[in-house]
């Protein structure tokens, strides 16, 4: 089940919404909300359903075994290091089995590789325990004392499936004790619009003409150069609009139910620097790599040798995480050699002019996608030389032509729906005038109507169109 289906936004979300506020107490409203996250989860098989069970009875035991001893007590850090060791294993069998034997074959040439089936969700989920046992072993947050509400926080079907990865600590306190308000509801219904029309309007459509001009097989090789350079922007606002679209969605859902959830965006490609642009991307994924990868192996308070090795750790594990593919571990090197670049350039005190420095970032960010996106090296090579015009097929051609024409009002659409404008233009607005609070209220009902008029375009949209599930699923 897709936040972006009929079957959710006319079946689903009702029937849930319904049965949440109709039953009073915040217990009888977590058992509804515990029993609509394991159907929703359930609803393309159960087949994963036990494996989810275990892994959350794993980190629940753990951080009750973990708080049994006291701090100077070795055991404590080995319920630790067991709990995690469990996650990374059971991760490690579903998503990378494949990618090992794969790779052993290649290199003997044996016949290896195996294909598994990946659990729906496994890397968001398996995440969310780690972090959690951690901050319970560095009594950052106290353990849950009851299962069902660790597998609560494991499970909510705002985020179990695609994010964003929430940590406990942030949930823990609304889990039992929460507000649900006409003005919170109407918030959440707001965003989740938004973050509707992001995917259905814009996304999608989007991704139709990435797939038209940058193809994943060998017909890239035909594309004329300026054919593969706009597949790679839509590809690029692709990437952005449907992500940022589901994060959208989840923290609106949260919202709707009383739940407050960290913001996973924050407009990435206004960036100055790679390393602002990992600031604003996947916020809860660095984050998480940021505070238990990178700092726990000693991160930039060590010598510069080490730290250097700290990050590679980071930046390809990182790239690791997005794919079982080599292309996906390249696409994180590549980051990783310009934040030591950047790094560099900190110590040596080089600054270039904010506009440049956005182009900079833009243009990094723009060629790394071509690694995120293609598997095949010889077709990641054939996209490259296609950029660059050296596959001989000119600049442009009359598909090319006409469809940019066709679609240019709305690629300036795609292209602003990247930027706070229109953040900008409403704080600008609410600004106006000596009634600000007339302003706030002229401010709120248009966007009450925009997010309606959102909600109906983006309805007609999924009503004609195939079944587009969001690109993360596959993570």
């Amino acid at each position: 089940m897709s936040f972006s289906s009929l079957f959710f936004l006319f079946f689903f979300l009702p029937v849930f919404l319904l049965a949440y506020y109709k039953t009073t107490g915040i217990r009888k409203k977590n058992i509804v909300l515990l029993a609509a996250s394991l159907i929703f989860y359930c609803w393309g098989g159960v087949r994963y359903l036990l494996l989810l069970l275990a892994m959350t009875a794993v980190g629940w035991l753990s951080g009750l075994q973990i708080r049994k001893y006291p701090r100077e007590d070795k055991r404590r850090k080995r319920w630790l290091i067991l709990s995690v060791v469990i996650f990374l294993a059971v991760l490690g069998i579903f998503k990378y089995t494949g990618f090992f034997l794969g790779t052993f074959g290649a290199l003997f040439r044996v016949s290896g590789g195996v294909e598994t089936a990946l659990p729906l969700g496994i890397s968001f989920y398996t995440f969310k325990l780690i972090s959690y046992v951690a901050d319970v072993y560095r009594e950052k947050t106290e353990p849950e004392e009851t299962y069902w509400m660790l597998l609560l926080y494991t499970s909510i079907f705002h985020q179990c499936t695609q994010g964003p990865i929430v940590r406990y600590e942030q949930m823990q306190t609304e889990l039992w004790e929460r507000r649900m308000t006409y003005s919170g509801f109407l918030e959440g219904a707001v965003r989740f619009c938004v973050g509707l029309g992001k995917k259905a309007i814009l996304a999608d459509h989007c991704g139709e003409m990435a797939s038209a001009f940058l193809p994943l097989d060998g017909n890239v090789a035909s594309a004329p150069a300026a054919a593969v350079w706009l597949g790679s922007l839509c590809y690029m606002l692709q990437l952005y609009l449907d992500f940022s679209a589901y994060s959208d969605m989840a923290l609106g859902l949260g919202r709707m139910a009383g739940f407050h959830y960290p913001e996973n965006f924050n407009y990435p490609y206004m960036a100055v620097s790679v390393k602002d642009f990992w600031r604003r991307w996947h916020i809860s994924l660095s984050s998480f790599f940021r505070d238990y990868v990178y700092i726990p192996l000693g991160g930039s308070r060590c010598s510069l040798r080490r730290t250097t090795l700290n990050l590679l750790a980071v930046w390809a594990l990182t790239g690791l995480w997005h794919g079982a593919s080599w292309n996906f571990v390249l696409w994180g090197i590549y980051y990783f050699a310009f934040i030591v670049l950047e790094n560099y350039w900190k110590r040596i005190g080089f600054q270039m002019r904010p506009a440049l420095s956005r182009l900079y970032t833009l243009a990094v960010v723009f060629f790394g996608w071509i690694f995120f996106r293609f598997e095949d090296f010889g077709n990641m090579g054939l996209a490259f030389r296609g950029l660059l015009g050296l596959n001989g097929n000119g600049f442009t051609s009359t598909v090319t032509a006409l469809t940019l024409k066709n679609n240019i009002l709305f690629l300036i659409v795609a292209v602003l729906a990247v930027t706070p404008v229109l953040r900008t233009a409403a704080d600008f607005v609410s600004n106006l005038g000596q009634n600000r609070q007339r302003t706030a209220v002229v401010i709120r009902g248009i966007s009450i109507g925009g997010a309606a008029l959102l909600l109906i375009v983006s309805v007609m949209m999924l009503a004609g169109s195939s079944y587009t599930p969001f690109l993360y699923n596959q993570f």
